[in-house]
């Protein structure tokens, strides 16, 4: 029987948590004040959630 190889995983990403997505703030108005936040693509692992 041949030996099963297992390869092994990569790490998740530190910033996103290995979801691929990060909250980013949503600023309006002229002193530009945080009105909430939206889902945004993680720039360290572009949003694949590995490192």
């Amino acid at each position: 029987m041949p030996r099963k190889t297992t390869t092994p995983k990569p790490p998740k990403c530190p910033a996103c948590k290995g979801t691929g997505t990060v909250a980013v703030a949503v600023r309006v108005g002229r002193r530009r004040r945080v009105v909430g936040q939206q889902d945004g693509m993680c720039l360290g692992c572009l949003g694949s959630g590995t490192t």
